[in-house]
């Protein structure tokens, strides 16, 4: 087995790396499949984007998270790329992001099912402090 920097942080960290960079990367093809029920296009839609816009803003979030799990999955093996750190920033700030305007949105709009959303919230949380842990610009 392949021993990398993740093995040393213990069984739950690990596991954690790996289910979001999994995570990342199935939502990536996902989104470059163009699923309709995508958290990409989620994000986007609630982030108010339409059209063609959407498109292509949902291919290029698409490819950058394919590319941020990747180098999450490449991070728990210690295996070091330059860019990579920088796609996994750049996923990062966009996750903030969203996550701000979902708190903005419910604040303003309510809540369709507040439970369902809070899922999705919780998870989303999840997704950015692995984020956060793999980028090294976070400390």
């Amino acid at each position: 087995m392949i021993m990398g920097r993740g093995s040393s942080r213990g069984i739950t960290a690990s596991l954690w790396q790996i289910s979001v960079a999994l995570y990342l990367i199935a939502n990536g093809v996902l989104g470059l499949q163009r699923w309709p029920e995508g958290v990409f296009r989620t994000i986007l839609h609630r982030m108010g984007f339409r059209g063609d816009t959407l498109s292509l803003l949902l291919i290029v979030l698409s490819v950058i998270a394919l590319v941020a799990g990747i180098a999450v999955l490449l991070d728990f093996f210690s295996v070091e790329l330059p860019f990579l750190n920088l796609v996994v920033f750049i996923v990062a700030i966009v996750w903030i992001v969203y996550v701000v305007i979902t708190i903005i949105s419910w604040a303003t709009d309510g809540f369709n099912n507040f439970f369902r959303e809070l899922t999705a919230l919780a998870v989303n949380i999840m997704v950015l402090g692995a984020l956060l842990s793999a980028s090294k610009r976070f400390g």
